[in-house]
């Protein structure tokens, strides 16, 4: 992003124009309501344009709004509640300006809506036409429960904002404080490119928080991201000992320098590190050391350090603060943003774990320059899945400049993590824990991934690398079941062969019966039947509850041949 601008996004009630206008004279700058800016070029309300002209015609109006206000400097502008939504627009806002989502609870919405005069918070003359047919029933539908559905319908969108103001609880004067507070911390370095952003914001049940991602920032961002946040507590540090210089050292000097007082357990690298029994060696450290609620843990290292400092922060006095340091590109796309934490047990792996949702990620992308070739080129496994199974266009991006990847290009490099990032956070945001099948989809390549894991001993195989093989094998299985083109997965295998990956077992001595034994037991596994995610074209994947043991058995047996 670039330029001195703040877009602010939100639902119609959070209170984007009020909040806008109190912002743009804390700032000294121009305030500009799209929705108002439309109706005076228009000549009538919003809700007559809609009902004349349709939906269409108002979209590009916006647009063109938005486009003219990127244009300009020194100016906050409060947008439509579905302005985000629309591809062009949201691409023109996060590129443009500072974009913050102004956040609030459905009940608050529906009482701020019907009273706006009362709370402070209405959203502006061009608003108010379109706010009325949100309060009106349909079909039974009581206006909550509409507020409720909408919502969640756009909240992928919102998700997307640099950042995120909850104005629950708050004041107009309050939201826009906290609205300046974050351009001054972050929107300024933004507007200069080459610095850190905001890649995502991962909305919650809890709360939401940002995904950080650039190049050299750590230590100069880390601490000072923390703070804004209003942590007031202890780090205690959990470091995988590869990384402890110069990451860890990093992380420590950037906590000092925000004034956070900060304690380092440092833990021997690898798998077997991700255990019931470290974990426990962690608790009796914190317990020494009196940790408190209010204090947070730091995961500094790969998935082993975030799985496992997520675990114990998620079981320490039911549960406290993790902030997550991923120093692998495995990391980085994937295993530190969306809150799962597990250890292994000798049965398999991450069978013991629960859903904890960091405070913050902070991803330097800088840190891959000092990984093994191996364990670099392993971590692209989970970027390419992403574009496998959600975003074609990533895929492109993949194939054209794998040269400039793999040899970690600043600027491209950054810029993909940070779309990868982005869509992991998408996925989080929709289907936090699961349930919903979205996030299922994250784990394409994996049942057979872990199963070779198991199966060969941990180490044998990198997780990145037994992925792989695992998306072979899925792809397989996709065209026995009719489901998967040819096409697609031929493509995919010279996707992951361009990138130094395995596509087979062959000639590793792994046991496939004792593949198919560990993959029994994966946690994707209901009434004894796996569920397998299938591509069924380049950038899109679905879930199948049905897929045939006989063609599952024959693209093991192939993977090893």
């Amino acid at each position: 992003m670039s330029g001195l601008r703040i877009f602010l996004t939100g639902f119609s009630g959070s209170g984007k124009t009020a909040v806008g206008r109190r912002v743009a004279r804390l700032l000294g700058w121009d305030f500009v309501d799209t929705d108002e800016h439309i109706v005076r070029r228009a000549g009538q309300p919003i809700e007559a344009i809609f009902a004349s002209d349709g939906e269409v015609a108002f979209r590009r109006l916006e647009f063109d709004v938005v486009c003219k206000m990127a244009g300009r400097d020194r100016v906050v502008v409060a947008t439509g509640g579905g302005a985000i939504v629309q591809n062009e627009t949201r691409a023109v806002m996060l590129g443009a300006g500072f974009v913050v989502a102004v956040e609030a609870r459905p009940e608050t919405i529906y009482s701020r809506l019907s009273a706006p005069a009362v709370t402070g918070f209405g959203d502006g003359a061009g608003a108010e036409e379109m706010v009325r047919p949100l309060l009106r029933s349909e079909e039974g539908q009581d206006p909550l429960e509409r507020i409720e559905a909408l919502k969640r319908e756009r909240q992928w969108a919102y998700a997307s904002a640099h950042w995120s103001v909850p104005t629950d609880g708050l004041s107009v004067e309050q939201a826009a404080h906290e609205v300046a507070r974050a351009w001054h911390r972050f929107g300024v370095s933004q507007a200069h490119p080459g610095d850190s952003l905001v890649a995502a914001t991962v909305v919650a049940g809890d709360g939401s928080y940002p995904v950080v991602v650039g190049w050299g920032i750590l230590e100069a961002e880390l601490g000072a991201r923390l703070a804004v946040t209003g942590f007031e507590g202890r780090a205690y540090l959990v470091c995988d000992a590869n990384v402890l210089a110069p990451y860890g050292r990093a992380v420590q000097r950037s906590l000092h320098q925000a004034g956070i007082e900060a304690h380092l357990f440092v833990f021997p690298p690898g798998e077997a590190s991700k255990s019931l029994e470290t974990a426990a060696k962690v608790y009796e450290w914190l317990a020494e050391r009196r940790v408190e609620r209010s204090d947070a843990i730091v995961a500094v290292g790969g998935g082993v350090a975030g799985d496992l400092a997520g675990f114990v922060a998620a079981t320490y006095l039911r549960g406290i603060r993790v902030v997550q340091v991923p120093t692998t590109l495995t990391a980085m796309v994937d295993s530190s943003i969306g809150g799962k934490t597990a250890v292994d047990l000798v049965a398999a792996k991450n069978l013991v774990g629960a859903f904890h949702q960091p405070s913050l990620v902070v991803a330097d992308v800088s840190a891959l320059t000092t990984l093994p070739e191996r364990e670099l080129r392993e971590g692209w496994a989970e970027a390419l899945k992403h574009g496998l199974a959600l975003d074609e266009r990533l895929v492109d991006i993949y194939e054209a400049q794998a040269d400039k990847l793999l040899a970690l290009e600043p600027e491209l490099t950054t810029e993909v993590i940070a779309r990868n990032a982005k869509i992991k956070a998408h996925v989080v945001t929709q289907d936090e824990r699961e349930t919903g099948g979205l996030r299922t989809l994250l784990n394409y390549g994996h049942t057979i991934g872990h199963g070779i894991e198991a199966a060969a001993g941990y180490g044998r195989y990198l997780h990145g690398e037994a992925v792989a093989v695992g998306m072979i094998g899925a792809a397989a299985i996709g065209v026995a079941e009719g489901v998967t083109p040819t096409e697609t997965a031929d493509r995919q295998r010279a996707l992951i062969e361009r990138y130094g990956l395995p596509t087979s077992i062959t000639g590793a001595g792994v046991d496939t019966d004792a593949v198919r034994e560990a993959m029994s037991r994966d946690k994707k596994t209901s009434a004894g039947q796996l569920s397998w995610v299938l591509l069924d074209a380049v950038g899109h994947a679905l879930l199948r509850r049905d897929v045939s043991a006989a063609h599952v058995h024959a693209a093991i047996e192939a993977l090893a041949r």
